[in-house]
């Protein structure tokens, strides 16, 4: 690509603000635009938000590629932009794993003391260690699995959901405001806000369930919205820091999966010291677990257009 900036600051902004507007946009189309009766049930539902969903990341994906001023097509270094290689896929996600996980101490040591206290109430039972015991526990974890692949929100929280807002909102938006001239101190900051107000659109299923109250709706939304700054920043941080799309990916999903941190329990104690001393692992580690040299050989001649490695 050429050196400089491709698109001016207004043209990038407007072009990200028009991708998050029709990534909302188009997962009410089939009811308000196209007029198409709702669906018999609840999976049906979803399914077709599904496929809203992956045509609006589609189209972002495919903006974003006439948008850029791309002078060489080929596969490997238009995915690349994209943060879709294939190399460095272990540190891509292994490492952004583990420091997201710091974020977690607490909520993990409180579910091992929770299963502690739970294998302490059996291990004096008769066959505990047995193998029809061990036959059992194995069983019912694969039938837990099973269960997990087969439902529909497990779906859409940790495959749909986390693919296409990476794509759409970390993918195309960050390559789109780097191209413009936005320094990366910028982009932590408007590629989150345009997440969140992406996230409006859950305010009504909100409201309905805390019975028109309105007040209360919106705490909730404001919370979430507030969650989802904070989590669109570090994912930010990490796509820029690694130019590795892997690496926010893995960090949305577990995100998704653990739900918010926990900050204290007041029925063990050690959970609390267990955030506390996480939280200050991953600010001692966020830059030294995220350096680019990690994550590509040729730190000063890069594949991705955007040279992050060399900004850096």
């Amino acid at each position: 690509m050429e050196e400089g900036p491709g698109l001016s600051r207004p043209a990038a902004l407007a072009a990200c603000f028009s991708m998050a507007l029709l990534y909302v946009v188009t997962l009410y189309a089939p009811t308000v635009v196209l007029r198409l009766p709702p669906p018999s049930s609840f999976k049906s539902f979803m399914m077709r938000r599904f496929a809203c969903a992956a045509f609006s990341s589609l189209v972002s994906v495919a903006a974003t590629a006439l948008v850029l001023p791309i002078r060489r097509w080929e596969v490997c270094d238009l995915l690349a932009v994209y943060g879709i290689r294939g190399d460095h896929v272990l540190q891509a996600v292994v490492l952004p794993l583990s420091l997201t996980s710091l974020m977690y101490a607490g909520s993990l040591a409180l579910k091992l003391l929770l299963w502690v206290d739970s294998w302490k109430e059996h291990e004096n039972c008769f066959g505990c260690f047995s193998f029809e015991y061990i036959y059992t526990s194995v069983q019912f974890l694969f039938r837990w699995i099973l269960s997990r692949a087969s439902n529909i929100l497990a779906w859409r929280n940790f495959v749909v959901a986390p693919l296409t807002e990476e794509l759409v909102f970390r993918a195309c938006m960050i390559s789109i405001l780097l191209c413009g001239g936005f320094e990366k101190y910028s982009i932590l900051i408007l590629g989150p806000i345009l997440f969140s107000l992406a996230h409006l659109n859950h305010f009504m299923e909100i409201y309905v369930k805390q019975n028109g109250q309105l007040l209360k709706a919106s705490m909730i939304i404001g919370l979430q919205l507030g969650y989802t700054v904070v989590f669109g920043s570090y994912a930010s941080f990490l796509f820029i820091r690694t130019g590795h799309l892997l690496a926010p990916l893995v960090a949305h999903i577990f995100c998704n999966y653990m739900g918010l941190p926990l900050l204290f329990s007041r029925r063990k104690g050690i959970a609390t010291v267990a955030f506390v001393a996480g939280m200050m692992g991953f600010l001692w580690l966020l830059f030294p677990m995220t350096r680019p040299d990690f994550y590509n050989d040729r730190t000063k001649n890069c594949r991705c257009w955007h040279a992050y490695c060399s900004r850096i």
